[in-house]
């Protein structure tokens, strides 16, 4: 059982918390995977997902997660909402609360929002992604692939290349994995890159040979041109040429090592095709993982709800 209501961040969430969602997730995939999705131990609750930013991945596996498990679920898009006539996030949040739902799944541009929600409402609040802040259940479906493939994540190192500075999977990986005894080797160019983000716990490389150097799993990071200003890097062409990650760069890494990324790829720039389609590629296999993922802390803060709320 969680500690918590809510599941805002991997920053305040603790390494047993994490493996207990990621134990779940496993026993809930093999439920997943074969064909029974039709379950009822969230019959009766109510999921809404609200998202003032697009997605099809997290909003999609959250609506499913909910009704694989039995739950009601609706989906609540920003620009059809309230939210246009000034209605504020609070005063969305009480109007939820008062038709008495259980879960808000919530994707808003500005950091901190899910946690000004939470305390707000008594619905438990799940970020889905806020700002450049953190997007904790992509880091936490990252980890399961991970560790579904190497059996552990302590003594992994991780490599992730990109806008890392725009990027609040990187933050949420680098706390999680960090948090199970793996290390997080950072890579991109200077302006992509967070000041003093070592001092997290990450190990910033100077080159991406380094960075991907015995690394069991490269993930790369979708340039983040909605978030960004100007003049960060002169073209997408010559990001692409110096910094995505093309094929002869696996040759650094370890034999069995597997590449990731959390979706959407931009193809030709940050990884190349054949990576992304190739045999080490675990992309599509991230895709399932989210739901489990998301079913498995759909359950474990319900087990919270019974019992504390």
């Amino acid at each position: 059982m969680l500690k918590s209501k809510d599941l805002l961040g991997l920053l305040h969430t603790d390494g047993q918390e994490i493996t207990e969602i990621l134990d779940k997730a496993a026993e809930l995939k093999v439920f997943l995977c074969g064909g029974k999705k039709c379950a009822d131990s969230l019959k009766g609750r109510t999921l809404i997902t609200l998202f003032y930013e697009n997605s099809t991945r997290t909003r999609t596996s959250f609506e499913l997660a909910g009704k694989y498990l039995g739950a009601n679920e609706v989906n609540i898009s920003a620009s059809s909402s309230s939210v246009q006539k000034g209605e504020t996030l609070i005063d969305t949040g009480k109007t939820l609360d008062a038709m008495k739902i259980d879960y808000i799944a919530m994707r808003h541009p500005m950091s901190g929002a899910p946690y000004l929600l939470a305390r707000n409402v008594k619905a438990s609040v799940l970020n889905a992604g806020d700002g450049m802040n953190e997007h904790p259940t992509q880091a936490l479906l990252d980890m399961f692939t991970l560790r579904e493939h190497f059996g552990t994540l302590s003594g992994l190192k991780v490599a992730i290349l990109g806008d890392i500075k725009h990027s609040r999977v990187a933050k949420s990986n680098l706390f999680g994995l960090t948090k199970l005894g793996a290390e997080v080797w950072l890579y991109s160019p200077a302006t992509l890159m967070p000041k003093d983000i070592d001092k997290l716990g990450a190990h910033v490389a100077r080159s991406m040979e380094e960075a991907i150097d015995g690394a069991h799993g490269v993930m790369g990071l979708r340039i983040q041109l909605e978030r960004q200003q100007g003049g960060l890097f002169p073209s997408l062409s010559e990001y692409s040429r110096f910094y995505g990650v093309k094929d002869s760069m696996l040759k650094y890494a370890a034999k069995d090592a597997i590449v990731l990324h959390p979706g959407p790829v931009n193809r030709g720039i940050e990884l190349t095709p054949t990576l992304i389609d190739g045999e080490t590629s675990r992309i599509e296999e991230q895709v399932t993982n989210g739901v489990a993922v998301r079913m498995a802390i759909l359950t474990l803060l319900n087990e919270y709800r019974e019992n504390n709320l």
